[in-house]
């Protein structure tokens, strides 16, 4: 069985220059996600001297929005074994370096660049793909050549969520609905289904931003607008 390796994708600011994926030399034991949701409490007043609502036995709480998740990695590399003990300089942040590279400002969009983590074939809306940029990092070095160059490292990452406005707008607007794509679907047979209109697929092609309405993947997820 072929082993999957945990990869990160920087992002592009242009589509037709995409970058390469940076690969795990050795996959996590183990990963977190964290995230947080404020409830602000509210206490009730009677209208009788400002008087708290003493009929309650805990304060009514109002919703105060999600947090951004976390995503928290413990990456470990080692240059002294297998081939890369063979490598002419012997040096771990030759690797290290593009994890610390997503750290940095880039010129072009004054800001580091956002990254889509992948691992594995996760259920749809699993932990993976995770899109965030890089909150937290710290590295580790732990072994030294003649030359103090170091060998092995431990690089603890931690990536904040990062959402497009109007994607999360989509998949939280109470007019908005989504579809997954199942074999055999197409933009009409979906728009057949929900709208009962097979005409109607232009909306659902227009919300998704699909140059081409016949390209459709099996588990790809749809925007569909409400029906009128």
């Amino acid at each position: 069985m072929v082993l999957v390796k945990l990869f990160i994708v920087p992002r592009s600011p242009s589509r037709l220059l995409p970058r390469l994926p940076i690969l795990a030399m050795f996959n996590p034991e183990s990963y977190s996600i964290s995230k947080s949701v404020t409830w602000n409490s509210v206490n009730t007043l009677t209208g009788e001297g400002n008087q708290p609502q003493r009929q309650l036995n805990a304060p009514i709480l109002t919703f105060g929005g999600g947090g951004s998740r976390e995503l928290s990695l413990e990456l470990f590399f080692d240059v002294t074994s297998g081939w890369l003990s063979n490598l002419p300089i012997q040096d771990v942040r030759f690797f290290t370096r593009k994890i610390v590279a997503l750290s940095r400002i880039e010129r072009d969009q004054g800001r580091p660049p956002v990254c889509d983590i992948y691992w594995g074939l996760a259920p749809t809306g699993a932990d993976f793909p995770f899109t965030g940029v890089i909150s937290s990092l710290s590295q580790q070095f732990t072994l030294f050549n003649r030359l103090g160059n170091p060998l092995r490292a431990t690089l603890n990452v931690t990536f904040l969520e990062f959402l497009d406005p109007e994607e999360d707008q989509r998949r939280t607007d109470p007019e908005l609905t989504t579809h997954t794509v199942k074999q055999g679907d197409s933009l009409s047979t979906i728009a057949a289904q929900l709208y009962l209109d097979p005409t109607r697929w232009r909306e659902i092609a227009e919300a998704n931003n699909l140059d081409d309405p016949r390209q459709l993947q099996v588990g790809q997820i749809l925007t569909v607008p409400k029906s009128l």
